[in-house]
């Protein structure tokens, strides 16, 4: 969650500025001393000379980090410790140890960051209305259910349901979404979300690709799917040596005028993506194309919008190898936060079980035998198949997941069907007010709410639309502008919009009067083969709680059946403990940070630009490296992109044939995961007894594969919690590979930060996962955030 990230480098800037500022530095005699001090910035308190010095009353350390100091001395006491510097001398090694001071900015109170925060929030221009769409639409978020889960501690919180015996709640609410997933696209099985729509696209393909035994090689994908997904399913194929190639989705191939099969022989393709409806607007009728399908058995995946669902057939109802649905239900309550994050989702027919990536939700038995739900068919996963698993996400978008059904169920299906009839009818008004004036076209044939408008002269368009504070898509060949309407347009909105467009308004500005059965009459899709026929949202749960006060209780009865902080600590180790303080969570529903389209101009969105600049620097110097991507969406996308910077920089080097990837067993099981998804071999590395690499294993793997190593993917401190001895003498052997490099994985950076520094002992690569050293909350399950260093 991009702005909840951000929010840490002011709270992090406190701890080590007060470590480094500290008048306790004055009377450090030598460099071991000074060591100390700036080790003890994990710690609300900094020893010395065996005394324990408190922070001041108000500090954000004081209040938001929970033992007091009798807590550490008796802690420090029980394993044997006078000191926290004394712990962290005997765990650290010594040659690794941070030797310089942390440049990061002067720390504020919690008050001033509010403050200067909500500055720089402002400098994001939000009263700019934008209907660029490209999968990404202005949203209403219910008020009951920002306040009570959004904004809520107990939803935000808990972690990933591993014990399902204290996650009840939120498990029942992610099979309230896989429930509606199912529905809308009619088909089988879906899973608990997914990072977002690209990355579902991407796994979706190499569903396609097992499914075929990884034997056909190829994979078609329309001209018209989003051009964000089309380029993040192009760079999954190249990884995997798989052809990707580009049809043209014209009307005339979807109506079987121009069949696929005259230019492609679709035995040889795994899978075909197309969008439903397209980056265009336009609901193609897929028959067609899935019988071409059918008859060589290549799986159709379709891209869709679970909205537009509401109006037209699902997927599931198009008959086999129309097998797979992807998409995003960020149109379900969900705000646009400056491209995420949202939940996706991916659905399938049941021959395809055994292939889903993500979670998946089931019912079961509890000892007693009762009814109770957990986490199911974890074998196809990474913490147990590591590079077999089906895919490496170990997490999903669960607190976005989990609005996004309550939206469903507060709506429920009349309300959905209404949301979008009153969308499509404000698209087919719009479209009807340009084509009848005759300068300008709309192209789009069959829309829902999008349309392709070829434009006369694009520039007059352009600047009444800045006149009036309006983003629409402007298509790169200068002809054509793109308009996509949403739940949140007004009348008011739509003659704006028709003044944009053809440079008059109606009479009557604030109310327009349509015409009787408009919908009805100029609507393609009612009079279409693809109408919705079939019910959805059947089940009483999404026809029970559409008063704000059913709602309420249900989900605050949900809340009560699992543990959050707001019950209790939640021990499960280094690489999940991280502070979800309120004043880092209060600007994430500030409209200022949440209604920000991610495609307007940069321009409109300096205070964004002016957090992740920062940020970045911050991170740059906590970590020792030189430059840092916010795009991946979780630690297992971190991992993946990291892996593939690593391969683009043997290729540079003229060393693109490096394809091993050396794994300690102590590692993450997602990391031979993503190193199978980025296209390279895994090689195992032993460890002796106390945890610590076998470097005499380690040498004798690089003895025997010198010139084939492209990189280490090591876990620091390890999954055994041991921060090995020789890390740097490790990185040093990997070097000597030619342009080999060294992975850290970040998932247990929290017991570095402040201490030693990636970038100063060796590695060359590693993601943060910010959602566990940082202030991003888990929430029950995700969102997470892995940028690459």
């Amino acid at each position: 969650m991009l702005r909840l990230k951000l929010l840490s480098r002011n709270i992090t800037g406190q701890l080590f500025n007060q470590s480094i500022n500290h008048p306790i530095e004055s009377i450090c005699s030598n460099r071991q001393q000074q060591i100390r001090s700036i080790c003890c910035s994990t710690s609300i308190t900094y020893s010395f000379n065996n005394r324990i010095i408190s922070e001041p009353h108000n500090s954000f350390m004081t209040r938001h980090i929970g033992p007091r100091d009798d807590d550490k001395v008796e802690m420090l006491k029980k394993i044997g410790f006078n000191s926290i510097d004394e712990l962290i001398q005997a765990t650290i090694p010594e040659s690794i140890q941070l030797q310089k001071e942390i440049r990061l900015d002067q720390p504020d109170d919690e008050t001033s960051i509010l403050k200067r925060l909500k500055e720089i929030a402002d400098l994001n221009q939000c009263k700019w209305r934008s209907y660029i769409g490209m999968g990404y639409y202005n949203s209403i978020i219910p008020a009951p259910i920002l306040r009570n889960i959004f904004e809520n501690p107990g939803w935000t919180t808990p972690y990933t349901p591993y014990q399902a015996e204290i996650s009840q709640g939120r498990l029942e609410s992610l099979l309230n979404f896989q429930t509606m997933v199912c529905d809308l696209t009619a088909l089988d099985i879906a899973n608990a979300s997914l990072l977002d729509e690209g990355t579902a696209a991407a796994e979706a393909m190499q569903m396609c690709f097992r499914y075929h035994k990884e034997k056909r090689r190829k994979f078609l994908c329309s001209n018209n799917a989003h051009p964000q997904t089309t380029a993040i399913v192009k760079t999954r194929c190249e990884a995997l040596g798989i052809k990707f190639e580009i049809f043209d989705g014209s009307k005339d191939v979807f109506d079987g005028i121009k069949p696929l099969t005259d230019t492609y022989n679709l035995a040889e393709y795994c899978g075909i993506l197309v969008h439903y409806p397209d980056t265009n607007g336009n609901v193609d009728n897929l028959e067609s194309i899935v019988n071409l399908a059918k008859a060589t058995e290549t799986i159709v995946i379709a891209a869709t919008d679970l909205l537009a669902l509401t109006m037209v057939k699902p997927p599931g109802e198009y008959g086999q190898f129309c097998d797979i649905a992807i998409g995003t239900a960020q149109r379900f309550g969900i705000p646009l936060n400056y491209g995420g994050p949202h939940a996706a989702f991916l659905a399938c027919r049941a021959n395809l079980t055994r292939l889903i990536p993500g979670r998946v939700v089931g019912l079961t038995k509890d000892a007693q035998g009762n009814q109770a739900l957990r986490l199911a068919l974890q074998t196809r996963e990474q913490h147990i198949r590591r590079d077999k698993a089906t895919s490496n996400i170990c997490t999903a978008q669960a607190l976005l997941a989990n609005m996004s059904a309550m939206f469903a169920i507060y709506h429920g299906p009349k309300g959905l069907r209404s949301i979008a009839e009153d969308i499509h009818k404000k698209a087919l008004y719009l479209a009807k007010k340009i084509n009848d004036r005759g300068v300008n076209r709309v192209i789009t044939y069959n829309p829902f709410d999008t349309l392709k408008v070829k434009v006369h002269v694009a520039k007059h368009i352009k600047a009444r639309a800045d006149a009036a504070g309006i983003n629409l898509r402007y298509y790169p060949d200068g002809h054509h502008i793109g308009i996509s309407i949403d739940e949140t347009v007004t009348d008011q909105d739509l003659n704006d919009l028709i003044w944009v467009m053809e440079g008059e308004k109606e009479e009557h500005a604030d109310h327009i009067i349509y015409p009787y059965n408009f919908i009805q009459k100029e609507s393609g899709l009612l009079k279409s083969p693809i109408v919705r026929k079939s019910p959805f949202l059947t089940h009483p749960l999404f026809n029970s709680y559409h008063s704000e006060t059913n709602l309420i209780r249900y989900m605050k009865k949900l809340e009560n059946k699992d543990i959050s902080l707001v019950h209790s600590m939640i021990p499960l180790g280094s690489c999940t403990m991280k502070l979800n303080a309120t004043t880092e969570m209060i600007p994430c529903s500030w409209p200022t940070l949440t209604d920000v389209h991610p495609y307007i101009p940069p321009s409109q969105a300096k205070g964004y630009q002016l957090l992740i600049n920062e940020l970045e620097h911050d991170l740059c110097e906590l970590t020792g490296y030189d430059s840092v991507s916010f795009q991946p969406n979780s630690g297992a996308q971190g991992e993946y992109a990291g892996l593939r910077c690593i391969k683009a920089f043997l290729e540079s080097q003229g060393e693109g044939y490096r394809n091993i990837c050396l794994i300690p067993v102590s590692a993450h099981g997602t990391n031979p995961a993503s190193a199978n998804m980025a296209g390279l071999r895994v090689e195992s590395v032993l460890v002796l007894k106390n945890g610590s690499i076998d470097k005499a294993h380690l040498k004798a793997k690089l003895d025997k594969l010198h010139d084939q190593i492209a990189c280490l993917m090591i876990t620091y401190p390890s999954t055994f919690g041991v921060f090995d001895e020789d890390i740097s003498d490790i990185c040093d052997m990997i070097h000597s590979c030619g342009s080999a490099q060294v992975y850290l994985d970040g998932a247990n950076m929290n017991a570095q930060v402040g201490l030693c520094r990636p970038g100063d002992y060796g590695s060359d690569v590693s993601h943060l996962n910010l959602h566990k050293t940082f202030c991003i909350p888990h929430g029950g399950g995700g969102p997470g955030m892995g940028p690459i260093a």
